[in-house]
């Protein structure tokens, strides 16, 4: 399988799988993208009984030609050996109770959907890596999940150091307080300004050649394909799962910022899995609603929300799927985007437990709200709900309106009880270029 930019339009720069995820990010500036989608049914997955297995069967077209191909059940099963419950969520208050699920993605050591993918591209990229390789520095902008998930990946594995940028106080206390929390090799950085302008940073030093070579550079957004190969097969994992429990073709609702978590989704049905509509519940950054309810993109800065890991007012992702869509009306392609204001998330997690008998953290909700809105309309079609963050995460947000004490898993307790050290840094690319010349 050959890889392009999304921006080489006449697909003339192909490169292997290998390079696009050293890489992270393409060369002109554009996102990796794999030359065609293979195709799938539910009974290819017949004989795989775990996430593992699923993964290793559907991405097995993608590692074609690659020097991981080999490898890769081995990595499949090291990296995505993680709980990922799919249970039933029922309404209490419904008086037709339609199939409903909950796709529970926050049982990996950081209580976040983004460990799934951390480790697989940590366990890609160390296979990767050579003897003579130089350090190799991951750089990663978070607005609140990813930077601990990429962190977890990475921490002491050797030959790699990442570095973190995140919005100073515009992430919760324990989120920051986990991404300064690793040490050693990972260094977070708290940047004065938005999400936007750290992954304009981290984009500015990775598209420039002589940074890129001379730091050794590596991207853990979701701009690196790394990150969206694994995120498809939790997807295809439970359509099958669902599948089997006879449910008929569910829509699906993604909580979504920087729409990378979507579009894995949005490819798996794209590749022939059997799943309807798909709902971006977004928080009340407008650029998603805006242009699939008619308007032109425009990517604009961003709001500050309560559901602060969907911060988002230009989302990376969006050229990804423009890319996909390029042949096709994407407005005509069954995928829907709705906001939801912090007044609402508020409302939504407050009755969460007496309705659902659940305690969701702000993205979650905001999912649940758009699932609120389709029964409201008539929506009776079997629906799977994606749940992104445990609620812990967000304890000064969701303690006050549940009322009780939120209990941390037991790992994102213990990354709490560490000291927690990150520096102070101007959101400028010459700024960070300036740090990472000056070392540890």
């Amino acid at each position: 399988m050959r890889y392009y930019s999304t921006r080489d339009l006449r697909r003339e720069w192909p490169v292997s799988l290998d390079a696009a995820l050293s890489a992270g990010l393409a060369a002109d500036g554009g996102l990796y993208v794999p030359e065609t989608l293979p195709r799938v049914t539910l009974e290819d997955f017949d004989d795989c009984l775990d996430l593992p297995a699923v993964a290793a069967r559907l991405l097995r077209p993608f590692f074609a030609g690659s020097s991981l191909a080999s490898a890769l059940p081995a990595i499949c099963a090291e990296a995505l050996d993680l709980p990922i419950p799919i249970v039933p969520l029922l309404d209490r208050r419904a008086e037709h109770a339609a199939p409903t699920y909950l796709l529970e993605l926050f049982h990996g050591p950081t209580a976040a959907f983004k460990d799934f993918a951390a480790r697989f591209l940590a366990a890609c990229l160390a296979r990767l890596r050579t003897p003579d390789d130089p350090l190799r520095t991951v750089l990663v902008a978070t607005s609140g999940d990813t930077g601990g998930a990429v962190a977890a990946a990475f921490h002491r594995r050797p030959g790699f150091r990442v570095v973190i940028l995140y919005p100073d106080g515009r992430v919760s206390p324990r989120q920051a307080h986990q991404l300064g929390a690793f040490g050693e090799n990972v260094h977070a950085f708290r940047v004065n300004g938005s999400f936007d302008d750290c992954q304009r940073t981290v984009k500015a030093l990775l598209g420039r050649r002589e940074d890129a070579q001379g730091f050794a550079l590596t991207s853990a957004n979701s701009i690196s394909l790394g990150r969206l190969l694994p995120q498809m097969a939790y997807y295809a994992y439970a359509m099958v799962q669902l599948a089997r429990r006879g449910v008929g073709t569910p829509g699906l609702i993604v909580p979504s910022g920087n729409l990378g978590n979507a579009l894995a989704a949005i490819l798996v049905r794209e590749m022939g899995l059997p799943m309807g509509e798909i709902h971006l519940a977004t928080n009340a950054n407008p650029t998603l609603s805006e242009y699939f309810g008619g308007a032109d993109y425009r990517g604009r800065p961003s709001l500050a929300t309560l559901a602060n890991a969907m911060d988002v007012g230009d989302p990376s992702n969006f050229e990804r799927l423009a890319w996909f869509f390029r042949e096709r009306d994407l407005r005509q392609a069954g995928i829907h985007a709705e906001r939801v204001d912090d007044a609402t998330i508020r409302a939504r997690i407050s009755e969460g437990e007496a309705r659902y008998a659940q305690v969701y953290c702000p993205h979650t909700a905001c999912a649940v709200e758009v699932l609120e809105n389709r029964r409201r309309r008539g929506d009776l079609q079997p629906m799977l709900l994606v749940a992104t963050a445990h609620p812990a995460k967000f304890e000064t947000v969701v303690e006050p309106l549940v009322g009780h004490p939120v209990a941390p898993p037991p790992a994102l307790a213990e990354l709490l009880q560490r000291p927690a050290h990150s520096e102070t840094l101007p959101a400028e690319p010459e700024a960070l270029r300036e740090r990472l010349a000056r070392g540890w």
